[in-house]
């Protein structure tokens, strides 16, 4: 008879909890022992509800001497249990902060509720001045050097991120609570922050600059998140009968130089829900802010598939210039999927994590991009799913011209959006990546570079975009299919569909010929600008494919 399956810590970031209570827990502990044993200032960036918190909680009772908590895990023959060191933890998880005032009243309660767990009393009223006096005091009484560890370092900033003029305060108010750090060097042990964002040491941690950056690191790859060794021991009870391939598409992918790692917070939830393939870590937050930027910065969404960075671009997050690339990585919605060394730099090219990141990031993207409403998607997007999953280019091209008809007037107020090929391309991207189709964005042949190749239901669609001059042209009525030797039809007005035309001279869909599948097509679409809309449309079905 096999043994009861475990509790599943959902939400519980505890460590003593977890432990006592017999919840399931995945051992970190090799992780703590090197990071203690090699160094003494740490940063870790990590997107949110990666396990941040617990790993903090589980070196605060480790520096702490609880020796019970950690028998029978990879450290505990390793660790001198005799040695007890005072620690200082700093949460600025809960709560929101929205004002320099607010700011200081919440590190005023952090270091008050130390002072009191430590039995300490400090004279000093300043915050630099409170805290430093803090971990002087701590020090003396333990009669051992203390611990700091801080938590969602960078969350006062980020609740205020849609709110620039805070910004600049904020930010010296906790570079005044980190660089006391660095006077007090003599008297410190150990530091751990954890945060979302890595700010650049300029900007935040100019009175830190010790802290030695793990985020692009490979040896702590898999400090936080789940491996797929964890999933098939540590919760192989619980994912019995599991279809591996599709549980590591919907949530694997996640890569900081290392093995691949899962979300905590996806796993644990779809075990709880029974097995259910759900978007539960991106329901927890609203990428609206993302939202925004990447409209305001005219992002090519279909550019977001294969971009490469450089390292600073990655790791380095200046808020007077937020870079989308930057805000997309940090927050766990670009990953790293190849690394290469050029001109003496590291490059890495990044891609989507996994099929839940990016059909939920679409389904946002729609909204944001064409300004309807969650509820009014998806009768859009079964408009689209249909002929795409038929063969039916000519029911395609009618949906995608009352896609863009049906956009609000306002969404182009104040903006040149319009005027960006760039922008009829991304609501597509959009909109055939919510459908959780196969997308190659910009394919390259040996000819050039197509805008999409689409693949869905056994169909391969190849898409080429342009954007007309200001005159209206033709509406956009597809012609009949033609076979692979044919023309394409000429617009009503005597002008060829100038997409169709490049396709099919470049010969962008060849290397899809007579390849399996139900058919290839090939489809021109000109857009106008005042129109804000399809004006020319043509597309061949190409033969060669076979069943």
């Amino acid at each position: 008879m096999n043994p009861p399956l475990k509790k599943l810590p959902i939400g519980i970031q505890t460590f003593s909890e977890i432990i006592t209570e017999g919840y399931t827990y995945v051992d970190k502990t090799a992780h703590a022992l090197a990071l203690a044993n090699g160094g003494k200032y740490y940063f870790l960036s990590r997107p949110r509800r990666f396990g941040k918190s617990l790993f903090l909680d589980t070196l605060k009772e480790l520096f702490e001497g609880s020796e019970a908590l950690f028998r029978g895990l990879d450290i505990h023959p390793h660790w001198d249990w005799s040695r007890r060191h005072p620690v200082i933890r700093l949460d600025f998880a809960g709560g929101v902060v929205q004002s320099p005032e607010g700011l200081d009243e919440t590190i005023h309660e952090l270091l008050g509720f130390n002072q009191r767990r430590l039995g300490i009393h400090c004279e000093s009223t300043s915050i630099a001045g409170r805290f430093a006096e803090l971990i002087i005091r701590a020090h003396e009484a333990g009669g051992r050097r203390v611990v700091i560890l801080v938590d969602e370092y960078d969350k006062p900033i980020l609740d205020s991120i849609e709110h620039p003029e805070r910004i600049a305060v904020l930010r010296e108010g906790l570079k005044n609570l980190y660089s006391t750090m660095k006077t007090q060097d003599a008297h410190i042990q150990f530091v751990f922050m954890t945060g979302v964002t890595k700010f650049s040491k300029v900007s935040l941690f100019s009175g830190l600059n010790q802290l030695e950056d793990l985020t692009l690191d490979a040896r702590v790859a898999t400090l936080c998140g789940y491996t797929q060794a964890d999933l098939t021991t540590t919760f192989g009870g619980h994912l019995a009968g599991v279809d591996w391939d599709r549980l590591k598409r919907w949530y694997n992918g996640y890569n900081f130089l290392g093995e691949p790692v899962y979300n905590p917070f996806d796993i644990l939830l779809f075990i709880r829900k029974g097995q259910m393939y759900r978007n539960y870590w991106f329901e927890t937050g609203s990428p609206s802010f993302l939202l925004k930027l990447l409209q305001r910065r005219q992002t090519f969404l279909p550019a977001l598939e294969g971009i490469e960075a450089s390292e600073e671009i990655l790791d380095s997050f200046d808020i007077e210039r937020i870079d989308p690339v930057t805000l997309l990585f940090q927050t766990g919605y670009l990953t790293i999927d190849q690394a290469r060394q050029s001109f003496d730099q590291w490059l890495f090219k990044l891609r989507v994590p996994n099929q839940e990141v990016r059909q939920a990031l679409a389904n946002h993207l729609v909204d944001a991009y064409t300004g309807r409403l969650p509820s009014e998607r998806l009768n859009w997007q079964q408009a689209i799913y249909d002929p795409l999953t038929q063969g039916d280019v000519a029911g395609l091209i009618a949906a995608i011209q009352r896609l863009f008809a049906g956009i609000p007037w306002r969404n182009f107020t104040g903006n040149d959006l319009p005027e960006a090929e760039g922008y009829y391309a991304s609501v597509l991207y959009a909109f055939f990546a919510s459908l959780n189709a196969e997308i190659i964005p910009e394919d390259v042949s040996n000819q050039g570079q197509v805008d999409l190749t689409i693949k869905l239901a056994d169909y391969i669609y190849v898409i080429e975009i342009k954007l007309a001059p200001r005159q209206a042209r033709r509406p956009p009525t597809a012609p009949e299919s033609i076979g692979d030797e044919g023309a394409p039809e000429p617009a009503r007005d005597g002008a060829a569909n100038p997409a169709l035309a490049q396709l099919r001279a470049r010969g962008y869909s060849d290397k899809y010929r007579g390849l399996p599948g139900k058919g290839l097509f090939e489809v021109g679409l000109v857009f106008e600008r005042t129109a804000r809309n399809l004006v020319q449309a043509d597309w061949c079905a190409v033969n060669g494919t076979t069943d």
